[in-house]
């Protein structure tokens, strides 16, 4: 139920959810040696309501930005409230109007003795920045292509039923980034051989609940509940986004942590797989120091994964990724074996997917795994 609305959102392309500036501050503390003198392009925020905008201009002198581009495309749902700017035409209908935002120069305009939103306000309507007018705003049309050749670093949250054409766009032009997205998406088949390749990891914050601004109202109670826990109105439109995490490209501290391991390994408490040579962890903190093969770990991995401790092999989360690891269809035999076990699950003979037995000796599906072997496994 959690996500009911946000499938119906994704099916209707209404998923331009708002980020809450407290989940910016909370992953972008990490990064800020990466953007002094650089171009930053948040090509997915609209001034009147995003908080990528409010985060880097409020910040433009502390971070040390060379230039701040903001883009947002045609026909936003929500109305814009974050920077009430008098743009003339622009603020009797914000919604309709696809425009760019560029910020070259933050200074106390107002002698208020800081640097905030009324200064940028002030600027832009002086010139000493640029607003102008696009044709849509959409990240794919060629007038925000050339604004995205121009960035140094990409920092968004790029809409969900998009990452996948976001993500190639990304790497097309070899852009650094630091974006949101579904946990979900680290098993796509346009995602995951990136992350294999050692092209894309996740950030500091990883698989947590998000509160963000959408359009459509929250109408389910627990939903709401978590939003009021935040100290938000759900009444405002504020709803709960589970499993969500920053991606990224920039090296960042946290990818070369060890994890520490304190399991040894024993076939009894680490089942084989019946049709691939590993063995299936069930928790990440159960990983056996010692054992040198490799190994089905649960996705929460990539929280922590560090390529200098561990390698990645593959994953079992579709038939395309099993078939490339050699997995064969599970059989009749298999399949009579797990029916007579009391196995209900939607198997057949010619599907492709990685089994074993559990410690009562029944045929099981392994759950999505990621497949890692450890670089340097200890013996001891």
């Amino acid at each position: 139920m959690a996500n009911k609305n946000l499938n119906a959102a994704k099916t209707a392309k209404k998923d331009e959810f708002y980020t809450l500036l407290a989940d910016i501050e909370r992953e972008l503390q990490h990064y800020w040696q990466h953007f002094r003198g650089k171009v930053v392009l948040c090509n997915c925020d609209d001034p009147y309501e995003s908080n990528f905008f409010k985060y880097f201009a409020l910040r433009f002198n502390q971070l040390g930005l060379k230039k701040l581009i903001c883009t947002c495309y045609n026909g936003s749902p929500i109305q814009g409230n974050e920077l009430c700017i008098d743009f003339g035409d622009f603020v009797s209908e914000p919604k309709k109007i696809a425009y760019k935002v560029e910020i070259t120069e933050v200074r106390d305009m107002n002698g208020d003795g800081a640097v905030d939103l009324s200064d940028v306000r002030y600027l832009l309507q002086n010139d000493r920045n640029v607003l102008s007018t696009l044709k849509t705003g959409d990240f794919r049309d060629n007038e925000c292509i050339e604004l995205l050749k121009q960035a140094d670093i990409v920092v968004t949250n790029p809409p969900f039923s998009l990452f996948r054409d976001y993500v190639k766009q990304l790497m097309k032009y070899e852009k650094n980034f630091v974006i949101m997205g579904r946990m979900s998406a680290l098993h796509y088949s346009e995602i995951f051989p990136l992350i294999v390749q050692n092209k894309l990891w996740c950030g500091f914050n990883f698989n947590f609940s998000a509160v963000y601004k959408a359009p459509y109202s929250n109408t389910l109670e627990a939903n709401r509940k978590f939003v009021k826990s935040k100290g938000l109105n759900p009444d405002e439109n504020y709803i709960k986004v589970p499993a969500i995490c920053w991606y990224t490209n920039l090296d960042i501290s946290k990818r070369h942590e060890n994890m520490d391991l304190v399991c040894k390994y024993s076939p009894e408490e680490y089942p084989s797989y019946e049709n691939y040579n590993a063995i299936d962890v069930a928790k990440v903190q159960d990983i056996p120091y010692d054992y040198d093969g490799i190994m089905g770990v649960p996705d929460t991995i990539m929280g922590q994964f560090n390529p200098d401790q561990f390698e990645i092999i593959g994953s079992n989360c579709s038939t395309e990724f099993c078939k490339k690891l050699g997995v064969k269809p599970l059989g009749e035999n298999w399949i009579k074996r797990y029916r007579a076990a009391g196995g209900t699950g939607h198997n057949t003979k010619n599907m492709v997917r990685i089994v074993y037995n559990d410690s009562q000796g029944k045929p099981k599906v392994a759950y999505s795994r990621i497949l890692i072997r450890n670089k340097h496994p200890q013996k001891i």
